[in-house]
């Protein structure tokens, strides 16, 4: 027996599941997760000793490769003064001042502790701003764990096959209304049933909850324009997208400004963290200047806010990541859509930038619907074999693979050459 394999049979009799979140775990795939030791660059370390080159990146936020020097040494000098105050702190002033002069439509931002709390609280001062209860969603779009986002939800959902949620009363998605990913008339059409009602769309920019699905033309900016025609706000969650497909996220990318954007995990270049932000007129609404109750006595963190900022300060200073970050994704993905050529396999490499998945369907995978063809059991045997060579993926057919700054070409070429032994 390994020690993961020893670790995970301790861990199912005090943790549910053995795992402390649902993407983390092998079930699908009918193995005991790898427990991970230590990282460094584009590598990840198993407690066995075994390494792995590691397209996880953390779930994203790792844009710049595991343990970068700089962002270690300001964690470390940052916890010299203390790891929590639950007060005010002079870096959180210039987090929110760094990211409000260098994202044009943030103006106002408020930190939280994670993704599902910068949706939570963002959908609620949508509705606080605009008088409206009514939200409308995408199919497999995840945005986190809260009741009202818990309805046809992507990631972790697909994976274990609970396409809701036990435990979320009727009354807490009673307002929740669900749109297709890239159907611009299902929105009309809901925007039309609840006219007057609709406070906000909430999008992934980039579908990557159920796997990686680029919106089509036309599809960001009629979102936009239904928005406007309707008084209804428009919220980007770019807990995925933010600060890893441009310094400005999916909206720079994309050139759509969005009324509200949502941030996890790379703001804090890893460590427990969320944000969300917007016109300051609608932040203007929270409290305690406003009457949206919004609270978290250790937002705002200061070992958390010493991170991120390092992180996002270099991004900022060196705009050339993004480009090369682009050039490794077409060498990643577009080898990938190569070797399934030459072998004559009919599976799609969906793939935006840094962001990438290999579905196992014949089928143009463009929203929730048709990524669920994918086969996941030949997904399951592929990452086995992967695993098995050092290639670390997530344990799901449903989530993106992410490139970093460290993977080298020399890396990727690696990685090409197992897909081909594997596929």
């Amino acid at each position: 027996m390994t020690r993961s394999e020893a670790l995970f049979a301790r861990a199912v009799k005090r943790i549910p599941g053995g795992v402390n979140s649902p993407v983390r775990a092998y079930g699908a795939i009918g193995e005991a997760p790898r427990f991970i030791e230590r990282a460094d660059g584009c590598y990840i370390y198993d407690v066995d000793g075994k390494r792995y080159i590691d397209y996880i990146d953390s779930w994203g936020p790792m844009i710049l490769g595991h343990n970068f020097s700089a962002i270690r040494e300001s964690v470390i000098k940052a916890s010299e003064n203390g790891l929590s105050f639950g007060c005010a702190t002079e870096i959180e002033v210039e987090m929110a001042e760094f990211i409000c002069e260098h994202i044009p439509h943030v103006e106002m931002i408020r930190m939280v502790n994670s993704g599902t709390e910068a949706v939570m609280s963002a959908v609620r001062a949508a509705r606080g701003f605009t008088g409206r209860n009514k939200i409308i969603k995408f199919a497999g779009c995840y945005h986190g764990h809260s009741d009202a986002m818990l309805v046809s939800a992507g990631s972790g959902v697909m994976t274990s096959g609970v396409p809701d949620s036990a435990g979320v009363p009727d009354g807490c998605t009673r307002d929740t209304m669900t749109a297709v990913y890239n159907d611009l008339e299902s929105v009309r059409a809901l925007m039309e049933q609840a006219r007057g009602e609709v406070a906000a769309v909430i999008v992934e920019p980039v579908g990557a909850n159920m796997g990686v699905v680029p919106p089509v033309d036309g599809f960001l900016k009629g979102l936009r324009e239904l928005c406007d025609q309707h008084g209804a706000l428009l919220i980007f969650d770019e807990v995925i997208t933010g600060f890893r497909l441009a310094f400005g996220g999916a909206a720079e990318y994309f050139g759509i400004r969005p009324d509200m954007v949502t941030y996890g995990k790379i703001i804090g270049a890893g460590m427990p963290v969320g944000a969300y932000g917007g016109r300051r007129e609608i932040m203007e609404m929270v409290s305690p200047v406003g009457k949206v109750y919004q609270a978290g006595t250790l937002s705002g963190n200061p070992i958390a806010m010493a991170a991120g900022l390092t992180q996002l300060k270099y991004l900022y200073q060196h705009p050339e990541i993004y480009q090369e970050l682009a050039g490794k994704g077409e060498l990643l993905y577009g080898g990938m859509r190569e070797i399934l050529a030459e072998k004559e396999i009919h599976f799609r490499v969906n793939s935006v930038g840094s962001l990438g998945c290999l579905f196992f369907t014949d089928r143009d995978v463009v929203d929730y619907t048709s990524a669920k063809t994918a086969d996941t059991a030949a997904f399951a045997l592929y990452f086995k074999k992967m695993l098995e060579k050092g290639i670390h993926l997530a344990p799901s057919q449903f989530e993106a693979m992410f490139l970093s700054a460290a993977h080298t070409e020399e890396v990727i070429g690696e990685t090409l050459d197992t897909v081909k032994q594997c596929i």
